[in-house]
């Protein structure tokens, strides 16, 4: 019997275009949240001293380690600090994902 892993879950799940929609939104907030935190790692910061050099708070940056990015304006005062951009881009949904999106809505 061969054993079902993460990878076999992962791809079964993947099929589901909402799912799928959603895994990709949290890789691009991963690559984001890696500069950071690549960027801490090579100038020897921990986050406190982060927040410091660039004006906020240090649970500021654990949030957006943490992948809340709930404010766009400091996620690009951090993003600046350490010498990248942010470039918000808005993208239609696809007919399954925008009926899926639509049915999760209306319950509410």
């Amino acid at each position: 019997m061969k054993e079902y892993t993460f990878k076999d879950h992962l791809k079964e799940m993947l099929k589901d275009p909402y799912f799928k929609e959603l895994y990709e939104l949290d890789q691009q907030k991963l690559e984001v949240v890696k500069k950071i935190i690549a960027y801490r790692i090579k100038h020897k910061l921990n986050q406190r001293q982060l927040a410091k050099q660039i004006g906020i708070t240090q649970q500021h940056i654990s949030k957006i380690e943490n992948g809340e990015f709930s404010s766009v304006s400091t996620l690009e005062k951090v993003l600046l600090g350490i010498g990248y951009s942010v470039r918000i881009q808005a993208v239609p949904l696809r007919g399954k994902i925008k009926n899926r999106l639509n049915k999760v809505l209306s319950k509410n």
